[in-house]
């Protein structure tokens, strides 16, 4: 479906590094009228090819990914560690679900209709930036070298390292895709957070339920913690809440996904040169407070595209009064100040749920954001606010976690 590959001498305006959530996401803006001449690089078919991913996100009515969606639900539900559910209908927004192969197909097939765009399938090594352009070798599967030169760079590529922070846990999680015996799941309903489960000793942890149809649904134990757990250890979470929570009886397992995602304060530099930068989770698009990222995301390249297209400054995924406002709450977590499962339960029975699922999504204005303040605990927060500026940063003592891709997973919810 690709052209044929961009030739050593010519400029592009932009090359994507990865071809994930992120990187196929700013594609799709790339091709806006009038449309700019990118390339985008993916791993070829093999070991380097991530599996297929699970991607949710909340949205309104227009949606310009609409025919890559799975499933969507009407009404969201969670489930307090006491046992009460609190179910919300967040019109006009609806929770969605993509699948990473029926995403990377729509973009593909957009791609391919404009003359601009094209897929090379290769891997990605060095960066140079030369005096009028940014280049990248690649690899192709037959062993040839390719240079693409292009006028701006944005590298997808997950961190290897998580940069130095104040506060640094891992929202890491498994799940199942299920099959009962018997209709167990209301489809219109999507339990983002149940925290019927057991609370580790520090962090928290809850379940997570979308049903696909009465009889199927993705089921998955999640964590916010300070390392991941072994196999074993999500087996037995799973087989627990699947169990003797959800009681769902005898149940096939489809197939399974697992992931890693950062949860911190750390500064992930979105500039790395004079025109090269990071997207995704390489380049802080992940929510620090709840682990989302592929609304960021896509918001992020639609920010980028826009100002590729107006030639202005490419801006940075969020602003400083989000990640303010997130190293506050990820310091109370880490601390035990605040109590997680009652602090998210009870902005969902407190606050107008359209505007809290912007909020979690880092899409609200200053005043949304102090009516949803009222609803947090003082106290803990102020506390921790005033303890932050004279906290170090410091760098990772143990083992860093290679995220999952970032652009899919649950925070509180999922974007």
């Amino acid at each position: 479906m690709s052209r044929p590959d961009p030739g050593a001498g010519e400029l592009l305006d932009a090359v994507i590094v990865g071809g994930g959530a992120s990187g196929l996401g700013l594609a799709h803006h790339l091709l806006r009228s009038p449309p700019l001449s990118f390339a985008v690089i993916e791993p070829p078919d093999g070991p380097a090819r991530p599996p297929e991913r699970t991607w949710c996100y909340w949205t309104g009515r227009s949606d310009p990914f609409e025919d890559a969606v799975s499933a969507s639900w009407t009404r969201l539900r969670v489930h307090g560690a006491d046992g009460g559910p609190v179910t919300v209908d967040p019109s006009p927004l609806r929770y969605r679900m993509l699948r990473s192969t029926r995403f990377e197909r729509l973009v593909h097939d957009r791609m391919a209709d404009a003359p601009g765009a094209r897929l090379v399938r290769a891997t990605a090594g060095a960066v140079r930036t030369a005096p009028d352009a940014v280049e990248v070798r690649c690899m192709a599967p037959d062993g040839r070298t390719l240079t693409l030169r292009a006028r701006h760079l944005f590298d997808s590529r997950p961190p290897r390292t998580v940069p130095p922070a104040r506060t640094l846990l891992w929202q890491h999680f498994r799940g199942w895709f299920v099959r009962t015996a018997t209709d167990r799941f209301d489809p219109e309903v999507a339990d983002l957070m149940d925290f019927r489960v057991p609370q580790p000793r520090h962090g928290l942890a809850f379940g997570y339920v979308l049903p696909l149809a009465p009889d199927r649904a993705l089921v998955e134990y999640t964590e916010f913690s300070r390392a991941p757990l072994t196999h074993d250890a999500y087996e037995t979470a799973l087989r627990h809440y699947t169990r003797d929570v959800l009681r769902l009886g005898a149940l096939s397992v489809d197939r399974t996904e697992q992931g890693v995602i950062p949860m911190t304060d750390a500064r992930f530099p979105h500039r790395t040169g004079r025109a090269t930068f990071r997207i995704g989770t390489a380049g802080g698009a992940t929510r620090p407070s709840t682990g989302y990222t592929f609304a960021a995301a896509a918001r992020h390249g639609a920010a980028i595209a826009a100002a590729l297209h107006g030639n202005r400054r490419v801006p940075a995924p969020h602003g400083r009064r989000a990640l303010a406002m997130d190293a506050v709450m990820l310091r109370a977590l880490d601390t035990g100040r605040v109590d997680g499962p009652d602090f998210f339960t009870r902005l969902f029975r407190t606050v107008p749920p359209a505007r809290l699922l912007r909020f979690l999504d880092g899409a609200t204005s200053p005043r949304e954001d102090a009516a949803v303040g009222l609803h947090v605990p003082v106290v803990p927060m102020l506390r921790t606010a005033v303890e932050l500026p004279f906290l170090p940063r410091r760098s990772p003592t143990g083992p860093v976690h290679r995220p999952a891709d970032a652009a899919h997973r649950p925070g509180a919810p999922r974007p």
